[in-house]
């Protein structure tokens, strides 16, 4: 991921003019145009478009919309088919909690409810959270994805619990920290020598898939990170 941000920025950075850097704006748009395929909108019933949003660092769960909108501009679509976002950051030693999760399950509701997104889900739930978030929400979670790193065979209670609610289990091998600030102001910092990388903090990183229903294979996959500058 961080080799894709680096080569990403590198070439955006060959093309634009080295001022724009040096003014020091609040905002960049650092798009690789030719890197990334708009979905033709006559093929669109064909394709299965299926995201994971992942919070870096922000509480804020506007971040959750932000990131759905900038999905669909970039892919050229209305609507995603289905979006997991991935357990928000808490603090080392805290327990993840339903109140943890409700701001930001509730802006996915909001984008069904405004037909944005088809499903939503969860990421790295128990039985116990994935049960409290399924009584608590308006719009159910669809499913709920298990790192087998950590878990190499399906808790039984959760299978149960699933079962029972029609809520598809998944798995992944994602790490706990998929991007981490250090990391991306070095990607930063190489990339753009200019830039004051210190002052530029990663929000969220999205990832998305193009799959073809038919065939069940992919057409195209990428990643859509923002990021802030302090104070901005």
């Amino acid at each position: 991921l961080r080799d894709c941000i680096q080569k990403t920025l590198n070439e955006w950075s060959s093309q634009i003019n080295p001022d724009l850097v040096r003014e020091f704006p609040d905002v960049l748009e650092c798009t690789v145009s030719h890197a990334v395929e708009k979905i033709n909108p006559d093929e669109r019933e064909e394709m299965k478009v299926s995201a994971k949003l992942f919070i870096v660092g922000s509480n804020s769960s506007s971040s959750t919309r932000s990131a759905v909108d900038m999905a669909c501009s970039v892919l050229g679509v209305a609507q995603l088919d289905s979006v997991i976002i991935a357990s928000p950051p808490i603090e080392d030693g805290v327990n993840l909690s339903l109140e943890h999760l409700q701001p930001y399950w509730e802006e996915l509701e909001n984008l069904v409810q405004s037909k944005k997104i088809v499903a939503i889900g969860t990421s790295d739930l128990d039985k116990t959270q994935l049960e409290q978030l399924y009584q608590w929400a308006q719009v159910k979670p669809n499913s709920n994805q298990v790192n087998l790193a950590s878990c190499c065979v399906m808790p039984p209670d959760l299978t149960a619990f699933a079962k029972q609610f029609d809520i598809q289990l998944l798995t992944h091998n994602d790490p706990k920290e998929l991007l981490s600030e250090a990391s991306f102001q070095e990607a930063l910092q190489e990339s753009i020598p200019d830039i004051q990388a210190h002052e530029w903090v990663p929000l969220w990183l999205l990832r998305y898939s193009v799959i073809v229903k038919s065939r069940g294979i992919i057409k195209s996959k990428g990643y859509i990170l923002q990021a802030k500058r302090r104070g901005s």
